[in-house]
């Protein structure tokens, strides 16, 4: 007994332990990419995809083959028959077996298998081709919820330390109030200032969680209540990517991009397509060969003598010539010559919307380096104005409307600037991407 409730401490321990684990995990930029493209459902039905390629591939090949067929049929007969061995009519009940093998191939289809087989490995390409066009846009939208968790977070911090410098404030001016030196009404409005840095605390906090919630759904995590990332600091810096000019990164792209090589996949499709249905004009030869024989209970034979006796070969070739067929051959040809002009046209429109999608990046990333920049330049500027402002307000030069004026300006400079370093951080990674460097570098 005492070692039963052991073993049950133990393992009660051993599960509270992996929870408090679980619950305790930092997930990094890495782990969060890599988990979602293992456990993402877009990402995972873009595999079945894949996957049905592969058995379309095993049917191409199975088109070499022979087709081999076997039947039996055992049948009973019960009323007036033929005597087999009289030739009189009788009333019998007679047990007849009948057994055939056969066997078919193509000789000649128009090289249609050949073709097919062709086919289906181009169409594993393409598949392949989808299956990481659907992981780079997952990527992408993975490091953007997790750097909105990291600029929800830093604001959280922002808005904290207003309240508690505020908090200080209103400790002040009711030290000024006691002597003489501020009427009441400043020390109200500091406090209901006070209030309002708790309100946006709690919008801020509320914010951050919002924000973990929606990466963890994208994760597709079932226990996303304690779900968090790591304390990871990504500090503004300057990528080699924004050296380069708009035309390099797109000629580059055009050969690292997964759209463009999926829509000259396609293109590759429906050429393979058009030429699979001009075969269809062309004869065909299969040969053929078939077993078959049979034995009665009506015979005094043996079954295996009567298997033996009344078996029988047939074997030849079959040519078929197409000669009309309701157009039909005609048309399949048609819709797919149409199919290939729409596959010319979306390979041409993928290379004009990568080119745009190139140069609006670069552009983005530019403009997001100056915003970044000048709210830099304008935190400063407000940090000091509140230095000052503070001091005239030490000093009776100025009523606290107009202090709080200037620690609302500085506040909102300071979220500005987290605002535009995570989005430079993640427009870089956008060019980045489009220039073949991926999201986080493995470890």
């Amino acid at each position: 007994m005492k070692n039963k409730f052991c073993v049950i401490f133990f393992l009660a321990m051993s599960l509270f332990a992996s929870r408090l684990k679980a619950q305790d995990k930092k997930w990094t930029l890495q782990e969060c990419v890599e988990y979602a493209l293992k456990n993402n459902i877009s990402v995972r039905q873009s595999e079945l995809d894949l996957n049905l390629t592969e058995v379309d591939k095993s049917d191409a090949i199975g088109r070499f083959l022979p087709a081999i067929n076997m039947t039996a049929n055992h049948s009973w007969n019960v009323g007036l028959n033929q005597n087999p061995i009289t030739g009189i009519n009788q009333v019998l009940t007679t047990a007849n077996s009948t057994f055939n093998a056969s066997a078919q191939t193509d000789v000649y289809k128009g090289l249609q298998n050949q073709l097919r087989f062709q086919r289906s490995k181009m169409a594993i390409v393409a598949s392949q081709y989808q299956l990481q066009k659907m992981k780079d846009d997952i990527s992408l939208n993975v490091a953007n919820a997790y750097l909105q968790i990291l600029f929800n977070r830093e604001n959280l911090k922002v808005q904290q330390q207003q309240l508690e410098t505020d908090i200080k404030q209103s400790e002040r001016s009711s030290e000024l109030l006691e002597g003489g030196l501020i009427p009441r009404g400043d020390l109200l409005d500091i406090n209901a200032t006070v209030e309002l840095d708790r309100q946006k605390v709690i919008q801020a906090e509320n914010q951050l969680l919002i924000s973990k919630l929606s990466l963890a759904q994208l994760l597709q995590l079932d226990d996303f209540k304690t779900f968090d990332i790591a304390d990871e600091d990504y500090k503004k810096e300057n990528s080699v990517v924004l050296s380069e000019s708009p035309q390099a990164i797109f000629e580059k792209a055009k050969t690292t991009r997964s759209e463009i090589k999926l829509a000259q996949a396609n293109l590759d499709l429906a050429e393979a397509d058009v030429k699979i249905a001009r075969r269809a004009y062309q004869p065909s030869l299969s040969a053929f060969y078939n077993f078959n024989t049979r034995a009665s209970s009506a015979l005094p034979d043996p079954f295996w003598s009567q298997v033996d006796d009344y078996k029988g070969h047939t074997y030849g070739f079959q040519l078929s010539i197409p000669v009309f067929n309701g157009f039909s051959t005609r048309n399949t040809v048609e819709r797919n010559k149409i199919a290939l002009e729409r596959s010319k046209l979306t390979f041409d429109q993928q290379n004009v919307d990568l080119e745009r999608g190139v140069y609006t990046a670069f552009t983005d990333a530019q403009g997001a380096l100056k915003a970044y920049d000048a709210a830099v330049s304008a935190e400063e500027a407000r940090a000091q104005a509140l230095e000052y402002a503070k001091e005239r307000y030490e000093v009776g030069l100025i009523n606290v409307f107009d202090l709080n004026q200037a620690q609302t300006l500085a506040v909102n400079a300071q979220s500005e600037v987290l605002r535009t370093k995570y989005d430079f951080i993640f427009k870089v990674k956008i060019l980045e991407f489009y220039f073949g460097i991926p999201i986080y570098q493995k470890q």
